[in-house]
């Protein structure tokens, strides 16, 4: 499976989220009772965290033992098996952990039912985060939690295939219609210009550069069916039916940068956590990256992303708080991303991250003109939907997946 894409495990968890959104009803997560009230003397703190590997897990783990230390305080750092599964029946338990990794396509859900703390505006220089990541982890006008770092999308191009083919750097693409130019060179040479994922949150980048996303920026209405999307959908179906680009299943790949690495697609489209793929599976290959291509109304690119979520029901909530703020400094986001490739979510780093890996400046770039996920509860199976009709994009009818779109979203959203 593609990396940055949500599983199919998260059902079992946001199942659990309903449960405790029915719960919440009546109790709330906000309660300030005693039983929730910070205990005296020093916290032990419980940090539950969907871990990518032994790497990150390490990194984590060293990173809490230090606060742990100058603190006085402890810190537990226990690697999910299944995040969102044990985070949501954790949660609907009433025992949850005290901070835990909230993934940007899943934190409408636990803000909307009061699971989550809203501290963001706590931490020191807040606004020191990218805006668009302050927007993706803001719910009914409260930042509730600090991005922990985030991603974003660009194109990778294979540079020997874009020699083979004729091009040189002149002819990398900034336009739609430079890309469509490009990629036409490339197929008349035979092989396959573009590997593009099957999912909105790949071909949603095309929406946000001709000035289109799926939902208004609250996240309360649906706004799929426009004119402005409309036409990024047939733009990117023409790239499908000329052959000008392929789905990863088309060309024998679990994702676009399998596709991407086997030398089967001379461009993709991927975030950065592609280089760490590449590196590890296919290592003598030779690439670059560069912006995504601008579309009719500008620049545009997808953020990906997860906070550090600290539970309403902690008794540890300052502490709690201390403790993001320590995994957040700018200082220890540039540690986290030697360790396992993250970006930092400061701005304040970004030129310290550009200069430690300059290939990566595309990706940090793009959080000037990034959209972040739908940012609404209760929308798991209408972008399951969505991202159905989108795999049958080559043969079906962009107007109608819109129009389905906006028609569950709007019963979604108007649900209590």
């Amino acid at each position: 499976m593609a990396p940055r894409t949500i599983t199919r495990a998260a059902v079992a968890g946001l199942a659990a989220v309903a449960l405790l959104g029915s719960a919440a009803c009546g109790s709330g997560f906000d309660d300030s009772s005693g039983d929730t009230a910070q205990s005296s003397g020093p916290a032990s703190l419980q940090i539950l965290i969907g871990s990518s590997g032994e790497a990150e897990t390490k990194a984590v783990q060293d990173a809490a033992a230090k606060w742990a230390g100058s603190s006085g305080n402890t810190a537990t750092v226990t690697p999910a098996q299944d995040l969102t599964q044990q985070l949501g029946q954790a949660l609907a338990g009433g025992t949850p952990p005290d901070v835990f990794y909230v993934d940007a396509a899943q934190f409408a859900d636990y803000a909307s039912v009061g699971a989550l703390e809203p501290y963001g505006d706590k931490i020191n220089n807040s606004g020191d985060f990218y805006e668009s990541l302050r927007a993706t982890f803001t719910y009914d006008g409260k930042l509730y939690c600090a991005p922990k770092d985030f991603s974003t999308l660009a194109l990778q191009i294979n540079t020997d295939l874009w020699a083979k083919a004729g091009l040189t750097d002149a002819d990398v693409p900034t336009t739609w219609d430079q890309l469509t130019t490009v990629a036409q060179k490339i197929k008349a040479k035979g092989q396959v210009p573009l590997a593009l994922g099957d999912t909105r949150d790949r071909i949603g980048a095309f929406m946000v550069q001709n000035g289109g996303w799926l939902t208004s920026k609250d996240g309360k209405q649906p706004t799929a069916d426009t004119p402005e999307n409309l036409a990024a959908l047939q733009y990117v179906k023409t790239m499908l039916t000329t052959g000008l680009a392929k789905y990863p299943k088309q060309l024998d790949a679990g994702w676009s940068g399998e596709a991407f690495g086997k030398g089967k697609a001379v461009m993709t489209i991927e975030g950065n956590w592609i280089k760490g793929a590449l590196q590890n599976d296919f290592p003598t290959l030779k690439y670059k990256v560069v912006a995504l291509p601008a579309g009719p109304k500008g620049q545009g690119t997808l953020s990906f992303t997860q906070c550090w979520g600290v539970a309403a029901k902690s008794k540890y909530k300052d502490q709690a708080i201390t403790f993001v703020e320590a995994m957040t400094s700018g200082e220890q986001q540039m540690a986290f991303a030697k360790a396992i490739g993250v970006m930092p979510s400061r701005q304040s780093a970004g030129e310290q991250y550009t200069s430690a890996f300059p290939a990566d400046k595309p990706f940090i770039d793009g959080a000037a003109y990034a959209q972040g996920p739908v940012n609404a509860p209760k929308m798991d199976s209408v972008l399951k939907d969505l991202d159905t009709g989108l795999q049958g994009l080559a043969n079906g009818d962009p107007k109608t997946i819109l129009q389905n779109f906006d028609k569950n979203a709007k019963a979604a959203l108007g649900g209590s």
